[in-house]
């Protein structure tokens, strides 16, 4: 199957009863396992796709591999509007190279040793508009190791508008140019539980939970999360978070709950059921992954991701002239995508 919507490539068993009740999550009424010619019909070669609006965007995914950071990363740029999508519906997003430029320099910030919320806090500190607005005005952005400052004509002015000396600017580099030092992971002790009365709020502690999924620290993180769940109650969000850390930790039986979790506290949360597709095509539950990828696809017909990933399901239960259906609309949609000469691959290899 092809790359995950999880995209890193670092089992109780569900009662029949609950296999039955689940079903109707996976689908959302809409989704159902189509006949061979009801798919063909559903996506017939004329999509229109390339007037949609998304063409030659980017998903979070498809930035995530084009960034080569964590999911993580970018979800946590983006709720911390470091980086603006360019059309919003409802939980998916898609970015233009614009944006994929201002991810690039962030990029590079984390890779100088800042962790998310460093990165966060210096560049709040620059601008009065905080880390939003320096954030598209990073190509003005020059680092010294931790010290971030910011070229306004020929003076560079430091964190709260302090203006540095000549003889400190000297030498200095863009965070184009920046070396990138290999970041430390997070110190993190596991000796007590989280206590969410310990973080200012329930969105530090998802800012702590991005760090340590960057930091590969998954456990940790999933800790983090679950106290945001304890602290704030069930959360489709956070299920979603949570799901995420556990397939990337390799717990996929444990990922499919949350995944349920998450489809059932929302069920137009199209990137939750998206990767559950993924995930009960992975457990080998491909009928129920056809049926949660076609929900989403009848909801929203131009999201490329779930194109990609029902392209192949279906190579890999024997419907190869579906597959390519189905990457040849992932292809109308995302001409640019990372996973573009992948896809022009496997339908020139299908012929």
């Amino acid at each position: 199957m092809p790359s995950k919507v999880t995209d890193d490539h670092s089992k109780s068993k569900t009662t029949a009863t609950n296999r039955e009740a689940k079903k109707s999550a996976a689908g959302q009424s809409r989704s159902r396992v189509l006949s061979m010619t009801g798919m063909t019909e559903l996506f017939d070669d004329d999509l229109g796709t390339s007037q949609s609006g998304v063409s030659r965007l980017y998903t979070v995914a498809m930035m995530a591999d084009v960034l080569d950071v964590p999911l993580a990363a970018v979800r946590h740029w983006l709720r911390g509007g470091l980086l603006e999508p360019t059309r919003r519906s409802g939980s998916l997003a898609w970015f233009d190279f614009q944006q994929l430029v201002v991810g690039r320099r962030l990029v590079r910030l984390l890779a100088s040793g800042l962790s998310l919320r460093d990165i966060d806090a210096k560049l709040s500190a620059l601008t009065p508009g905080g880390a939003a607005k320096a954030a598209g005005m990073a190509e003005r952005i020059v680092t010294d190791g931790r010290r971030l400052s910011i070229r306004c004509g020929n003076r560079l002015v430091g964190a709260h508008g302090q203006l540095q000396f000549s003889f400190y600017t000297d030498g200095l580099r863009p965070i184009d140019e920046a070396s990138a030092p290999i970041q430390q992971p997070i110190a993190w002790s596991m000796e007590a539980p989280i206590d969410a009365d310990d973080v200012n709020g329930v969105a530090e502690l998802l800012d702590l939970a991005a760090d340590l999924e960057a930091a590969g620290e998954f456990t940790e993180a999933g800790e983090a999360l679950r106290a945001v769940l304890q602290a704030d109650g069930p959360s489709a969000k956070v299920a979603f978070m949570l799901a995420e850390l556990l397939y990337r930790s390799g717990d996929l039986t444990a990922a499919r709950e949350r995944y349920y979790a998450a489809v059932e506290l929302d069920a137009n949360h199209l990137e939750a059921r998206t990767n559950l597709g993924c995930v009960l095509a992975e457990l080998g539950d491909h009928e129920l992954a056809m049926a949660a990828l076609d929900g989403v696809l009848r909801q929203q017909p131009d999201y490329a991701d779930a194109h990609w990933h029902m392209a192949g399901v279906l190579a890999d239960v024997g419907r190869p002239a579906d597959a390519r259906r189905h990457l040849r609309a992932f292809l109308a949609i995302a001409p640019e995508s990372p996973w573009a000469a992948t896809a022009r691959e496997r339908l020139a290899e299908s012929h």
